[in-house]
């Protein structure tokens, strides 16, 4: 009876051994490659461009705001928005009723303080004459030598208010300081000007607008690769498939610092022939940092691919520490699984050498945001590097065929 029963169970042990054998070599035949299973690229030698970007305006070089000394009603306009005008051409004229009027006030004073001096001459001359023979005191005498001195002041202090009251009503009359285009109007006719506490802008005169600037903000991380004179490219969204070429002139040394973030104003000089970049217009600017020809080069998701078996292997309790460090403000300290920070001067990248992905350490240059440069390395040019999956997680072979959808 014992030998009975042992049989079967012994038939059916060896039918589930081969049950289990055969899944696990179908599943293995199955398994996709590893050429299969992940998105390759090869290494190759090219040129890497390294820039710095930021954002900035476009502005004339030279903008001049023209205001008034004088207060008064704007009676006449002689130029309106991109007007041309040349140095010296009347722009607007004020009221100059009050101001006529207190120069010929002023003038009337100079011809009253004339006559004064004459009389305070005669006057002097007579007491002279009469001082030798003693008809007069010298104590008169000296009145009058006082009185001529005091004439001759009044006439100089009212010659000077004459000139101030003719200096203000020709100020009366706006006039360009310079050659070139009007860019900003702010009055119009009929309307008061007050000068008494600070000078009015009335008009805005670009002097040359076929040479321009860009005033851009740079992030103190990236001013210290800036140089006066590097090449710099950039857009403006009325041209976007445009691109401009431009200069570093300036950088300025004095900061600005908005919610703890330090930026330097670093200007561009651009020539614009033909005057289509506007004032006033964004410019997305680029700035040519470092330049590297016929380099060993990868891409960048090669140097971002992580393989999270691989990751978990290689990494270390520093890495797992650093990780979690990292995160821990944004995931309650949990460190993310998948992905390790690499520093500025090495990375790692994945190949598949015998038939088995194998990480490569490498020493890293300048990046274009693209490729970096790869400067020391056991990797080729032609090597194929992982830069990415081709197959979702967990998928263990190619996709399976979906049948027609019938309507």
């Amino acid at each position: 009876m014992n030998a009975k029963l042992k049989k079967p169970l012994a038939l059916g042990l060896a039918a589930a051994l081969v049950a289990v054998a055969g899944y696990f070599l179908i599943k293995e035949a199955n398994a996709p490659k590893l050429e299969e299973r992940y998105r390759l690229q090869a290494v190759d030698r090219g040129g890497i461009r390294q820039t710095v970007s930021a954002n900035g305006t476009l502005n004339p070089v030279t903008l001049v705001s023209v205001g008034t000394q004088v207060s008064g009603t704007v009676r006449k306009l002689y130029v309106d928005f991109n007007s041309k005008v040349e140095k010296g051409q009347v722009l607007a004229e004020l009221d100059d009723a009050l101001l006529s009027a207190q120069a010929r006030q002023s003038a009337a004073n100079v011809q009253a303080a004339a006559a004064s001096l004459d009389l305070a001459v005669a006057n002097e001359k007579r007491m002279a004459s009469l001082l030798a023979p003693e008809y007069v005191s010298r104590q008169e005498y000296d009145q009058s030598l006082q009185a001529l001195r005091a004439a001759q002041a009044q006439l100089a202090l009212t010659r000077a208010q004459a000139d101030k009251d003719r200096a203000n009503l020709a100020y009366t009359v706006i006039r360009s300081p310079v050659s070139g285009v009007i860019v900003a109007r702010s009055v119009d006719v009929g309307q008061t000007v007050a000068a008494s506490f600070q000078t009015p802008t009335l008009f805005q005169i670009a002097q040359d607008l076929a040479k321009m600037q860009i005033d851009s903000s740079f992030a103190e991380a990236d001013i210290g690769a800036i140089r006066v004179g590097q090449a710099v490219r950039f857009n403006v969204d009325a041209f976007p498939s445009k691109s401009f070429q431009g200069a570093v002139r300036q950088l300025r040394l004095n900061p600005t610092t908005q919610q703890n973030v330090v930026t330097y104003n670093v200007v561009v000089s651009v020539d614009n022939p033909e005057q289509i970049l506007l004032p006033g217009m964004t410019a997305y600017v680029s700035i040519g940092v470092a330049e590297r020809d016929d380099v060993l080069r990868v891409p960048n998701a090669a140097l971002r691919f992580r393989p999270g078996d691989a990751v978990a292997k290689a990494e270390t309790p520093a890495d797992k520490s650093a990780a979690g460090a990292g995160a821990g403000g944004r995931n309650g300290g949990e460190a993310p699984t998948g992905k390790r920070k690499r520093d500025g001067s090495s990375g790692t990248v994945y190949v598949i050498r015998e038939a088995r992905l194998q990480a490569v350490s490498v020493a890293l240059g300048i990046t274009d945001n693209r490729f970096t440069e790869v400067l020391d390395g056991a990797i080729a040019a032609g090597d194929q590097v992982v830069i990415g999956d081709a197959l979702p997680a967990g998928a263990s072979g190619p996709p399976k065929s979906v049948g027609m959808r019938m309507f």
